[in-house]
């Protein structure tokens, strides 16, 4: 079955939308939207910038590289893949390995589209895609603003780290889910 067999009674009629405020990273408008049954109402709408986290793992697959960073917003220190925003006019995949090099100080070796998804798909348009990449050389240390520690995490430690809530970003999350798929699928990993 494909999407396009599928009804779409209950779909919202989006009547207007208006800017609120415009920002190279962010576009915040207030839309209005009306309910299959007619209720309506206004709804705030995220609009971000494209987004590319790397999930680098050594050459065995056996760990991943995680920096730890505080997160202004929730107020809350966690272990994150490397990631950020794509430059106009940037490639994603040269993005990808940018934002790992300045976060990590390790530049992976050839990443590789896993997926596109959407964080927040109930009120922001926010375009995330994950790479991956076996295997990484050190070519420097982070930038200071960036992380405050960088460390190599075995998967299974990772795993469990999501559980204990260490690991709390969505990206991470898929990333290290990714690497246990990877790992009991028994695919060897070499450079």
């Amino acid at each position: 079955m494909t999407n396009d067999a599928l009804p779409e009674r209950s779909r919202w009629t989006i009547h207007g939308e208006r800017l609120i405020d415009d920002s190279p990273h962010v576009r915040v408008s207030m839309a209005s939207v009306e309910l299959p049954n007619g209720v309506e109402f206004e709804q705030y709408v995220f609009r971000v910038r494209r987004c590319v986290m790397t999930v680098v793992l050594d050459y065995a697959g056996e760990n991943i590289l995680l920096i730890w960073r505080h997160r202004f917003i929730v107020d809350q220190w966690d272990w994150e893949v490397p990631g950020g925003y794509v430059d106009p006019g940037e490639d994603a995949v040269a993005a990808a390995a940018r934002e790992a090099e300045e976060e990590t100080g390790w530049r992976p070796q050839e990443p590789k589209f896993l997926l596109s998804y959407q964080p927040m798909v109930g009120s922001a348009d926010a375009p995330q895609d994950i790479y991956i990449s076996h295997g990484a050389e050190q070519v420097g240390e982070p930038e200071i603003d960036e992380a405050e520690i960088v460390r190599w995490v075995p998967i299974a430690e990772a795993q469990a780290m999501i559980v204990r809530g260490e690991i709390i970003g969505a990206a991470t999350i898929i990333g290290v889910m990714h690497a246990v798929a990877e790992r009991a699928d028994g695919s060897p990993r070499t450079p």
